[in-house]
């Protein structure tokens, strides 16, 4: 099968080039992979990998979308299912999947980091992996749920949830977390403040519903939120950006305010902040990706058109170098998606 295979660090080490087909373990199911979808990972993956136990060679692609060429006997699933790929194959048997939190499984593997993902034509992932494709979403549009959409909801709706009387603060809009934070925000009627160095994307935000738009590279963002919520701040931000947007976000929580973050894309080191913190009354929390139960309340979301997946461009499977190349340059507004079927 072709396959995008990372051989060795650095861009010359991915190619796409022929690779054997997936042989399915005990209980697992294979999917022919119609479309993914690309995320930082890639690009972490790709460059440094450090801190996932993994082996190279190695296929990438957390996200997938596609249908069902093999089941285990007994399965729920059968040939020719559509599927979307929930991409944590789970222990089910530690606290924490005993509980229904994949998410915190001790022993979890990922597609396209600790296991073959999905930048493939075949992927074989555990038969509770595979949740059913609701009808209208394209395969495309499906492919862009499971990491940064299925992100973005548990860091609005999971530990401390997002109220329709509050307002958010989302760094960095044009990415896809970003993008998919901004409609769920809309979706529950918050009040969305939104940063990017970015005018045009500033506009673009905008005409999805942002209600105000800071560019962090003309206007001091701590500032202007003061000034948009009446010297009060916001009850959340949102950030996946890190050690650049890092104090600005500090400084724009009300009394009482989370901050949510899922990423570091400018460097995981940022000041504590420490006596802001406990002056405040601050609360910080990481998140990333879901629960299995998370990921099927995103999908009856999309089911029921209450989020439209964002999707900036495609690309064939053989160009998925330019769709990394375009993320690597921070110009996407949405998702990139991969065409691996056609």
């Amino acid at each position: 099968m072709r396959a995008a295979v990372l051989a060795e660090r650095g861009k010359a080490g991915l190619t796409v080039t022929d690779f054997a087909e997936p042989v399915p373990a005990a209980g697992e199911a294979v999917m022919k992979v119609h479309a993914a979808s690309i995320n930082h990972v890639d690009l972490y993956m790709r460059d440094s990998g450090a801190g996932i136990s993994h082996e190279l060679p190695l296929i990438l692609g957390v996200d997938g979308a596609g249908e069902i060429v093999e089941a285990p006997a007994g399965s729920h699933l059968k040939p020719g299912d559509p599927v979307v790929l929930y991409p944590m194959a789970s222990c089910g048997r530690c606290r924490a999947c005993q509980a229904g939190d994949q998410a915190n499984c001790s022993t979890f593997s990922i597609s396209g980091e600790t296991r073959h993902g999905c930048f493939a034509e075949l992927i074989a992932m555990p038969e509770h992996c595979f949740v059913p494709k609701p009808d209208n979403l394209s395969w495309e549009a499906a492919a862009t749920l499971p990491v940064a959409y299925l992100t973005a909801w548990r860091m609005l709706f999971g530990r401390n949830p997002l109220q329709s009387a509050e307002t958010v603060l989302i760094v960095g809009i044009g990415g896809g977390v970003a993008a998919a934070c901004l409609q769920m925000a809309k979706m529950v009627g918050a009040q969305t403040i939104v940063t990017s160095s970015s005018d045009e994307k500033l506009k673009w935000a905008r005409d999805l519903g942002a209600d105000f738009g800071i560019n962090y590279n003309t206007d001091k963002v701590a500032k202007q939120v003061m000034a948009l919520t009446g010297a009060e701040g916001v009850d959340m931000v949102v950030d996946t950006v890190g050690e650049a947007s890092w104090g600005d976000s500090l400084r724009s929580l009300r009394r009482s305010g989370r901050l949510v973050t899922c990423g570091a894309t400018t460097g995981g080191h940022p000041s504590a902040d420490i006596q802001r913190l406990f002056s405040k009354q601050l609360a910080i929390y990481g998140s990333t990706t879901g629960s299995l139960e998370e990921f099927r309340q995103l999908i009856e979301a999309t089911r029921r058109g209450l989020i439209q997946p964002l999707i900036d461009r495609q690309y064939p499977l053989a160009k998925l170098p330019e769709g990394l190349e375009r993320m690597e340059r921070a110009e996407q507004r949405g998702k990139l998606v991969v065409n691996v079927s056609s």
